[in-house]
């Protein structure tokens, strides 16, 4: 089937897609001879759409292992999807409030057996959404974070680490989101700086003698307090340490303490200890063994301990302890204060510090190996900037609170004696104590999703049971991700990989920056600047998206999108189908061969060197991982080189009468279309593939998707006459600027004299510059004094060329017309002038605006200085 007139994606896209996967084209075999090279996909959500930065992602990854894979690797790219417990479980929690009902009301089998309905039914969106956009994943290995395989690993490794001590249960203090109702790991809270209010309180001595003053965020916490803290050489608080202090708004006192957290000089240097509540006073606590009050419901409202506030949200409470103690004259003043607030990351809440019982791991063993690899450079981080954040999160790690209050997750493997107390873990079901035979209960906790995420590089291939897979395809070769979850996952997959498979997951890790809009800001749904992906893709085609998402790139930046970068990519792409469609008619006209059957001319030897050094250059900036940078050489090539010049160089040969120069001409341009698609597929997959299907081998019933990529070929070393044929185009270049500069009509043919030192070469090859410059006639000069007319000159590294415009240019007319623009040139650089001479606007104006003012002037002046010497040569003429 011939390409059509237009290029239209939607006619062909879904339908290669089909073919790829019919034909297997994404599945390698793991008992192959090649060598292995595997990338795990970060799995989305199943609660998830495609967004921009998916796209960017998983166009990154597949870039990577479409050129893997025609490198001759047996290339896995492994798909999944995460349970995602935190958002599923609201998803299902909402669907029952709208039918009237609560998660208790249905029970936990019923509530499992909907969560596992909506994933069936919801969670294939984002799978479904990644193959229009062309990933090439082997979906016959596609995994789920809570599927039999996975939910084997991870009771597997649960039962491994609290065997080795490393997995413990404890009443410690976490995060706590009272909106999802559930603990928080650190990596899980966010904070953001917020305006609010620090109230100084007064806390009287029960002695009568006066009050100390301590300041707060939090005033509602106070029915928590259980101390107020001062530094033990703070001489200030010398003689008070010891004493006691009515707990304002309460029946209760607190002792004055001394511990050195207390920072001298720091706000009034009395801190109110609220062990429950807060991270530091709760270790403060431990070491002056202070009772622990929790003030706080699981949902965010104040219990019994909170007297009058007992029932009202925390906010609500906030406010009547803050009206109550001014009324009692114990507020001391409130000062305006910015500071940090922790919120959940899934659901924007408020997080409240609170003491809890839950599972930890042990993080400080975990964690030592998991950095020296990446020190000693085992594991490299691209760009190695990123490391720094890896470095600064792994050496102030705290131990990893794993479980959630939710039921959407792995069930942690744990079982309560009903009888005498005793915790049995163990990887099977467990139905009566194994110390006394009574009666046992599994704990109603899951795992935090990141416990299953973080095992995801070997879980996916078989782990614990060692599978073909497992040894073939790990470790993985390399990870891509953006560089806000280095921590939440890519720090746990590292100890991870170590602690339970020996060896590091991968040794290079890929960092992308986000997807922002055209002005620098982040997208969102709340901002109204997000795009949809899907949206795009149906309008523009996949390829123009990946296209558009890779153009500029570099790894570890953020980069700017908007819809209008999609308009150039997709000319790029309609520019390549008509290339090819002009290759591929003429290809069915005539015979071709091979090239080493046929003499290359002049034009041939500088496309075909031309070609091998952006082999060469694509080549060594993808195995870099210069994505950006790859593409942009295939496209200057494709547009400029192959489409602007090459094919119009062929129409020399192509539209004469000279069989073998056609012959010859034809062979050339198919190797080169073929070359061209090979380097283009890992980034425009679809296209490339089409073209591809109407060449000579695709009509064979070969797939792009298996071709070898090219490398560098050491027949096309004509450096020589790539460099002779380069000056050749300098002389079409200049006759052309000339043409252009002067107003001279594109269908006016010119009489050119040149003068060169490389009469013959240009002399074989005046046929170019006939037809590139619609040049009618050229007449060879050794001096320009033997010209018996006027012309403009060109001065070129080996050549000079003289055109006569008498004829072609109303000289009177463009004379006038160079004076005015002179005189604009002249008073837009007297305006940029007296802008930058003035210290008010180069001293207070933008940084941007002053370099802007600058290049404008410095352009202007260069346009002026040509537009001079351009009056000058008229003048000469007149």
């Amino acid at each position: 089937m011939s390409l059509s007139k237009t290029y239209s994606p939607s006619e062909f896209e879904s339908q290669i897609y089909k073919d790829w996967e019919e034909h297997r084209c994404f599945t390698p075999d793991n008992s192959s001879d090649k060598p292995p090279f595997c990338i795990v996909i970060p799995p989305p959500n199943i609660t998830g759409q495609l967004h921009i930065g998916h796209a960017l992602n998983n166009t990154m990854q597949d870039i990577i292992i479409r050129h893997k894979r025609m490198q001759g690797f047996a290339a896995l790219w492994l798909p999944g999807t995460d349970h995602a417990s935190i958002a599923t479980e609201a998803k299902i929690v909402e669907s029952l409030k709208s039918q009237g009902k609560t998660k208790k009301e249905v029970g936990r089998d019923e509530f499992l057996r909907l969560a596992f309905e909506w994933k069936e039914k919801y969670g294939g969106t984002i799978v479904r959404q990644l193959r229009r956009l062309g990933c090439s994943c082997d979906w016959t290995r596609e995994a789920f974070t809570m599927d039999e395989q996975c939910s084997k690993a991870v009771i597997e490794v649960f039962v491994k680490l609290y065997r080795k001590k490393l997995i413990y249960r404890g009443k410690r203090m976490i995060n706590w989101c009272p909106q999802c109702r559930t603990a928080l790991s650190d990596a899980e809270v966010e904070y953001t700086q917020k305006d609010g209010h620090l109230w100084h309180i007064k806390y009287p001595y029960t002695d009568g003698t006066g009050y100390v003053v301590v300041a707060t965020t939090r005033p509602e916490t106070l029915f928590g307090d259980t101390a107020v803290a001062v530094n033990p050489d703070d001489p200030k608080y010398a003689n008070l340490i010891g004493k006691r202090l009515n707990l304002p708004l309460t029946d209760k006192t607190i002792p004055v303490i001394a511990d050195s957290y207390v920072e001298i000089g720091f706000g009034t240097g009395a801190v109110k200890i609220t062990p429950a509540h807060d991270p530091n006073d709760f270790e403060v606590g431990l070491r002056h063994k202070l009772p622990v009050v929790c003030v706080m419901n699981d949902d965010g409202t104040m219990n019994e301990n909170a007297y009058f506030c007992t029932g009202d949200d925390r906010f609500i409470a906030r406010k009547k302890v803050v009206d109550e103690l001014l009324k009692l004259n114990l507020l001391d003043k409130t000062e305006n204060y910015v500071h940090n607030v922790g919120e959940c990351s899934r659901c924007g809440s408020v997080a409240e510090p609170r003491v809890s019982t839950q599972w930890f791991v042990k993080m400080d063993s975990l964690a030592k190996p998991a950095i020296k690899v990446v020190k000693d450079h085992r594991i490299v981080f691209i760009p190695d900037r990123f490391s720094h954040i890896y470095f600064n999160w792994m050496n102030n790690i705290k131990d990893w609170c794993i479980s959630r209050q939710l039921w959407w997750g792995h069930r942690i493997p744990a079982w309560y004696c009903d009888k005498c107390g005793a915790v049995s873990v163990s990887s099977s079901n467990v139905d009566v104590c194994p110390k006394c035979g009574g009666s046992v209960h599994q704990d109603d906790d899951v795992l935090d999703t990141w416990f299953s995420s973080a095992l995801w590089p070997f879980s996916t291939l078989g782990y614990p049971d060692m599978t073909q897979d497992l040894k073939y395809f790990y470790p993985t070769n390399v990870l891509v991700t953006a560089y806000d979850i280095i921590f939440f996952w890519v720090a746990r997959m590292i100890f991870s990989g170590i602690a339970h498979m020996g060896e590091i997951p991968f040794p290079e890790v890929l960092i992308h920056g986000l997807v922002r809009d055209a002005n620098g800001k982040k997208m969102s749904k709340s901002a109204g600047n997000g795009v949809d992906p899907i949206d795009l893709i149906e309008r523009y085609g996949a390829d123009a998206l990946r296209v558009s998402l890779i153009t500029g790139m570099s790894p570890g930046s953020d980069i700017r999108f908007g819809e209008e970068k999609m308009e150039p990519s997709r000319n790029f792409l309609n520019k390549l189908w008509n290339a090819a469609r002009f290759v591929l008619m003429h290809l069915s006209n005539h015979e071709h061969s091979k090239l080493s059957d046929v003499k290359l001319t002049s034009a041939d030897k500088w496309i075909l060197y031309k070609l091998n050094k952006t082999v060469s250059e694509v080549n060594a900036n993808l195995k870099k991982y210069e994505l950006g940078l790859a593409f942009s050489k295939v496209y200057d090539f494709v547009w400029s080189d192959f489409c602007d010049w090459y094919i119009e160089l062929s129409k020399c040969s192509l539209f004469g009468s000279d069989a073998v120069a056609i012959e010859r001409t034809i062979s050339v341009l198919n190797f080169v279309l073929k070359t061209s698609l090979k380097l283009l597929h890992p980034f425009a997959p679809f296209i490339t593939e089409r073209i591809w299907s109407d060449t000579d081998e695709g009509m064979d019933g070969s797939y792009l998707i298996a071709a070898k990529y090219p490398t560098n070929n050491t027949k096309f070393s004509f450096a020589k006459d790539y460099r002779r044929f380069e000056e050749l185009k300098d002389v079409i270049r200049a006759i052309r600027n000339t043409r252009a500069e002067y107003n001279v009509a594109v269908s006016k043919s010119l009489k050119i004299y040149i003068s060169t030192t490389e009469r013959l070469y240009v002399k074989k090859n005046l046929m170019y510059i006939y037809k590139l410059a619609n040049v009618s006639e050229a007449e060879f000069v050794s001096d320009k004094n033997l010209i018996n007319e006027k012309t403009v000159s060109i001065t070129l590294d080996s050549s000079e060329i003289f055109i006569p415009l008498g004829d072609l240019v109303d000289i009177e007319k463009e004379i006038t017309r160079i004076r005015k623009d002179i005189s604009k040139m002249t008073l837009e650089i007297e305006r940029s002038q007296g802008m930058l001479n003035n210290p008010g606007f180069v001293e207070r104006a933008p940084k941007r605006l002053v370099q802007a003012e600058t290049e404008k002037l410095n352009a202007n002046t260069d346009l002026k200085s040509k537009l001079e010497i351009r009056l000058n040569d008229l003048l000469a003429l007149s």
